[in-house]
């Protein structure tokens, strides 16, 4: 390498810290023989590959609800699902880039007797925002509260597994289990550790945890305020953060657009195109395993029928709505939830596409000539809901099943609507694992059984997969419960959809994390402004 290659290499490491100017790298990159465009690239490159703290981030976010709590059994949304892992708390492990488990607030975790005892190992010297050393009594404590016999936690399901959580010292936890389960590091949504009280419950109120931001200020579906944690175990950039429940999705481009945030989520994506070509914007579109659904009520008539079920999800067009919700951001769903990136996913048949013949097929066989229907529908569920509904409407004319689309408020749509209203638009992130995202919405009595589905064979196979070591006979059993949910279950799995985000150039960040949005609900510890 000649002496001027060698100190334009060390210039880069230098202009990403800030330490030299724009003037000396190009001068010394001209010197070398590059053109200013390509120079000018470099420096860009440089300054903004560097990690750099300071700064008020604002993120505006198309969820939120004015019944949102600090009480991490009640997160069931994009905006609580961020004040847990990625701002004021931390769970023991996280999910990396890679659908890896890795260590958090535990420095290890390891199995024994086969997988159905987990011993962590935490952290020494974290200490909680009030100045409070987190022990093992805290995690015991925080895992206790979404068990209890009167917790309506949606992680209940997933953690209904664990037979026994103790203390053994200040720094190990010991998960005993029911049976084995090989997946069980990675349920990790809702599970960050509070401050335990002296009878074993969590001081959640005041969002006092151990996260890389200290809560300043929290009004429900309004905002929420925290600044930076001086004593966080981890790193953080950001001196300070902002998030803003902003539901209309005009209002959220608008404050992109004037300076007032440096993110939003849920884009109009008919008008991406316009934000793509503004150079003050950065666009991301991250694959991963969200997608789109409308879950029936299987209790309610007419859904409590399976062959109005399976004529519903063969009476829209999903390939339309890829490409007129999605705009090609996406692929179409096939009445499963585990998205083709997931080990032991597979793809069911028949596949379930638009078909009038099949539909009057299950029509007569349910006794019917036609049928009228209910859709609930509001961009709170996503972005785009109300049009997919509407060319549901459509589709459906076609083989006689009149779906009237009720157009529900955004504000309240999670309390009022979901699980609450027979047939609605809905989302799932996904889970990084077919146990879990099963265990959490298709399980019999799961919390959030949005469908109130139950099938005995189903479950029997949940519980038989989660202990079984060889691979080969977990593949089958996975295999086959997703074939019997397809085929009987109430949930219509209509596409999945990638993340698409627009952040201000001012901002900068690494590998986007693929299992949730908001890089995962991190982004607000791992960006950085350039």
């Amino acid at each position: 390498m000649s002496e001027f290659n060698f100190k334009l290499e060390a210039a880069k490491v230098l202009a990403g810290k800030g330490k030299v100017s724009r003037r000396d790298f190009m001068q010394l990159a001209l010197a070398v023989g590059l053109s200013v465009p390509m120079a000018e690239g470099l420096f860009t490159q440089a300054v903004r590959a560097a990690p750099k703290k300071g700064g008020f981030f604002r993120a505006a976010i198309g969820h939120g609800s004015t019944t949102d709590t600090l009480d991490p059994a009640t997160w069931e949304n994009s905006f609580t699902g961020d004040i847990g892992p990625g701002v004021i708390g931390d769970p023991l492990v996280e999910i990396d880039q890679e659908n890896n488990v890795v260590p958090a607030l535990a420095e290890s975790f390891e199995p024994s007797n086969g997988t159905s005892k987990w011993v962590y190992k935490l952290r020494k010297g974290v200490t909680f925002h009030n100045g409070k050393t987190m022990t093992a009594n805290d995690v015991v404590a925080s895992y206790n509260h979404h068990r209890g016999k009167d917790t309506k936690s949606a992680v209940k399901s997933a953690i209904k597994i664990i037979k026994d959580i103790k203390a053994d010292g200040p720094d190990t936890v010991i998960f005993e289990l029911e049976s084995g389960s090989a997946d069980f590091p990675y349920v990790t949504y809702h599970l960050i550790v509070y401050p335990a009280n002296d009878d074993g419950s969590i001081a959640w109120e005041k969002g006092i945890g151990t996260g890389a931001f200290m809560l300043e200020n929290f009004e429900p579906g309004v905002s929420l305020k925290a600044k930076r944690f001086p004593d966080y175990f981890g790193k953080a950039n950001f001196d300070q953060i902002e998030m803003l429940v902003i539901g209309d999705v005009v209002a959220r481009q608008n404050a992109l657009n004037s300076g007032d945030v440096h993110f939003m989520d849920r884009p109009d994506l008919k008008t991406l195109a316009l934000l793509e070509r503004n150079p003050r914007f950065t666009i991301d579109s991250v694959t991963g395993f969200a997608h789109y659904v409308a879950p029936m009520n299987v209790k309610v008539a007419p859904f409590d029928n399976p062959d109005v079920r399976q004529a519903i999800k063969y009476c829209f067009n999903r390939e339309e709505l890829v490409k007129k919700v999605l705009f090609g951001h996406g692929k179409v769903g096939n009445d499963d939830p585990i998205a083709p990136s997931i080990k032991y996913a597979t793809n069911p048949k028949p596949i379930h596409k638009y078909d009038p013949d099949k539909v009057k097929f299950h029509l007569k066989k349910a006794g019917l000539t036609s049928l009228k229907v209910d859709l609930s529908a509001s961009d709170a569920a996503f972005a785009g809901a109300l049009d997919a509904a509407v060319l549901m409407q459509q589709s459906a004319k076609k083989t006689g099943i009149d779906i009237n689309v009720i157009r529900e408020s955004s504000d309240g749509y999670w309390s009022n609507v979901w699980m609450k209203k027979p047939w609605c638009m809905s989302y799932w992130g996904g889970r990084p694992t077919v146990d879990w995202m099963m265990t959490t919405a298709y399980k019999g009595g799961a919390a959030w059984n949005d469908t109130f589905w139950k099938n005995d064979r189903f479950d029997k196979l949940l519980g038989e997969a989660r202990a079984e070591t060889d691979q080969s006979k977990r593949a089958a059993m996975y295999a086959e419960m997703q074939q019997i949910l397809h085929d009987d279950g109430g949930i219509a799995v209509l596409m999945f959809n990638d993340w698409v985000e627009v952040s201000s150039k001012k901002v900068a960040h690494g590998k986007l994390n693929s299992n949730y949005d908001h890089d995962g609900g991190h982004m607000y510890r791992r960006w950085w402004f350039v």
